[in-house]
């Protein structure tokens, strides 16, 4: 199976693909960002282990927002 490359592509799946890019480094840059950003008692777990979870596409972002931080406590 030969490999396709992106001029291959239709113009409706070139604009598919760099969504669906772009939303992924979208979420794993805010995911990283926060990760960073919180101290370590706000995060369920190791922050290492976080920021190589939210390296796995989509998974690990959502993952991570989901069950990675732990409530902020209003201030």
């Amino acid at each position: 199976m030969a490999r396709r490359k992106f001029s291959d592509l239709s113009p409706r799946q070139q604009t598919l693909l760099l969504t669906a890019i772009s939303v992924q480094l979208s979420l794993a840059v805010t995911a990283w960002a926060d990760l960073l950003s919180r101290p370590a008692s706000q995060i369920n777990g190791s922050k290492v282990r976080w920021a190589a979870i939210i390296a796995v596409n989509f998974v690990g972002p959502i993952a991570y927002f989901l069950r990675g931080r732990q409530p902020s406590s209003p201030q």
